[in-house]
């Protein structure tokens, strides 16, 4: 295997070209499943990789509770500088498991005290804060899926504004976007590389409900003016720090997007044409790195079932 048994950590970086190909050439919807499964695969081929080469590494040190074939001749030629490899895997795989662990915790416990925050307020589909100064909106998904918005928001808006907003807000809900944006926040904290998709995917899913409510509505332009208006006025809302809520995303670009034509709502480009092309390059590219880390990954934990003793 030699040095390829390094590839799974490093393979990421060839994600970031999927990432800016997917945003300019497919409809946000399929670029948000495109770009989220290709970020889980990867981290989960980098954080298998890591914990091998910590095994490897950890078969070394003394009283080790591990099986001496582990640490056995053959196992370390697959992998360079094995001892260096395996001891700083050791503090690196610790490091992904409690930012990871982090992360998720953070986001239940903002999602549960928005709950709690709204506890006595009435149980509707959209609820409304009586708060002149901040002027914000965000999707709070639960039991009870519901939108929540600022009286200084809606008195910034038109009635039609309004509507696009509304719209907006439940799109996120119906497709699940924080669940989206929960896993490539995981998988940027699993692996630094996959930030590039991490930062794309928060614009796919934007854009994914700006197309939704414009559907919905019947006018691109009056939901590119209320995503203008509303980014003027809004303010950070208080649960800015929790994946799905709060995300404007880039607002020029969203806008001029909805200025143009809408995206073709094909599931998948034709091959003959540039947007074709393009997606179905990103993908044999992304297929090829995901297999090169399952690979490599595979391989090394292979070696070293042979190596230990039944």
């Amino acid at each position: 295997m030699g040095v390829f048994v390094f590839l799974p950590l490093v393979l990421p970086l060839t994600a970031w070209p999927v990432a800016r190909l997917a945003e300019h050439h497919l409809h946000p919807r399929m670029a948000t499943w495109l770009l989220t499964c290709i970020s889980g695969v990867l981290a989960v081929c980098s954080t298998l990789c890591l914990a091998l080469l910590m095994v490897v590494g950890t078969a070394q040190l003394p009283g080790n509770p591990l099986p001496d074939g582990w640490s056995d001749p053959e196992v370390r030629e697959a992998v360079p500088y094995d001892e260096v490899a395996g001891k700083v895997a050791i503090p690196a795989l610790i490091a992904v498991l409690v930012s990871c662990a982090r992360a998720a915790w953070r986001h239940h416990r903002v999602r549960r005290g928005a709950g709690r925050a709204l506890t006595g307020l009435p149980s509707r589909s959209v609820v409304v804060l009586p708060d002149e100064e901040s002027a914000y909106a965000y999707a709070l998904p639960g039991r009870r899926n519901r939108v929540v918005v600022t009286t200084a928001m809606l008195a910034t808006l038109t009635g039609p504004e309004r509507r696009a907003l509304f719209a907006h807000e439940r799109a996120h809900l119906d497709a699940k976007h924080h669940m989206f944006l929960l896993t490539v926040q995981l998988a940027a904290r699993a692996n630094p590389f996959l930030r590039p998709l991490r930062t794309a995917v928060t614009y796919t899913t934007e854009r994914w409900a700006d197309e939704a409510a414009a559907t919905r509505v019947g006018s691109r332009r009056i939901v590119a003016r209320a995503v203008g208006k509303a980014a003027l006025v809004s303010r950070s809302a208080p649960l800015a720090a929790m994946a799905g809520f709060a995300v404007a995303g880039p607002v020029p670009r969203r806008v001029a997007a909805l200025l143009g034509p809408a995206p073709a709502a094909r599931v998948w480009p034709s091959l003959f044409t540039s947007a074709g092309l393009a997606a179905w390059g990103a993908a044999a590219g992304t297929t090829v790195s995901a297999l090169s880390s399952a690979n490599s990954a595979i391989t090394l934990f292979l070696i070293l079932k042979a190596a230990t003793p039944l």
